[in-house]
């Protein structure tokens, strides 16, 4: 029996058979100090305005992330409080259901041991409101997972590609490898001959295997799911400021789950030290 039914019982023998509180606590098998306890009643108020704030402002997060979030303000300890006041408030994300395919054979990369070792990048389409498509050109380290920049563009061609990485190379330097797929935009001239007289050596996926490039292709899942799909973009100019802003958020505020609720911009500063 749960602590709670065996207060009860020694309740019921003491008013019943008016036996003293000991001897009913034998009889229930329950300690005299638990069957006094009386649970405290814990102001929650401040916890929960704060949650649904922050629920609110990030609807793709789910309960894990905002405890982090709620950690780092000092508001909670236990991520077993945050899960029922998550759950209470209704708050719970909704599942995506995935479509189930043929099992295959992964090929494992070998994991890169610090920054600038290799990069990942991909594209990545949306419209504004009046219908017009952009792309999004999306660089990730494999290593930090954090996102140098994000191109965005109604074209986006190899020498623009080019124009990326030169500006990249400027600000914190080039890797040693970068994984792609075998767009035109990346199989191109351009970026052949830009990347041997840098001396970075590039690694086209096999066709059709976009869980080689799993590094690129889970940084736009979270870019789709957490600002493009959650946005409307009044013009290019909007699309780029909303999708900038959503970056440098990604690099220095987001906990990342793979990174032990570390941000990028923190977990390639402390490991940069090691």
């Amino acid at each position: 029996m749960k602590p709670k039914v065996k207060r009860l019982a020694v309740s019921r023998a003491r008013e019943s058979l008016g036996l003293s509180e000991r001897k009913a606590c034998l009889l229930a098998n329950i300690s005299p100090s638990v069957y006094r306890y009386q649970p405290k009643v814990g102001n929650d108020g401040i916890l929960r305005k704060r949650l649904r704030e922050l629920a609110g402002q990030r609807k793709r997060f789910g309960s894990p992330r905002l405890h982090i979030l709620l950690k780092r303000e000092g508001l909670v300890i236990n991520h077993k409080r945050t899960e029922r006041l998550y759950r209470e408030e209704g708050l719970a994300l909704r599942r995506k259901r995935k479509r189930k395919g043929a099992a295959g054979v992964r090929v494992m990369m070998p994991m890169p041991q610090r920054t600038n070792e290799r990069w990942s990048m991909d594209f990545v389409t949306d419209s504004i409101v009046t219908g017009r498509r952009f792309r999004a050109l999306a660089i990730v380290d494999d290593y930090s997972r954090e996102c140098p920049a994000i191109e965005v563009d109604t074209s986006l061609g190899g020498r623009r590609v080019v124009g990326v990485l030169e500006k990249l190379a400027e600000t914190r330097g080039l890797p040693e490898a970068i994984t792609m797929d075998n767009g035109p935009e990346f199989a191109g001239r351009a970026l052949d001959e830009w990347a041997y007289r840098k001396g970075v050596k590039l690694n086209f996926i096999r066709p059709g295997k976009p869980v080689e490039n799993a590094f690129a292709e889970s940084f736009i899942g979270r870019l789709r799911d957490e600002c493009l799909n959650t946005n409307w973009f009044i013009n290019l100019k909007h699309a780029r400021d909303t999708i900038e802003d959503w970056r440098i958020d990604y690099n220095e505020v987001r906990p990342h789950s793979s990174l032990k609720g570390s941000t990028p911009k923190e977990y390639a500063k402390v490991t940069a030290g090691l």
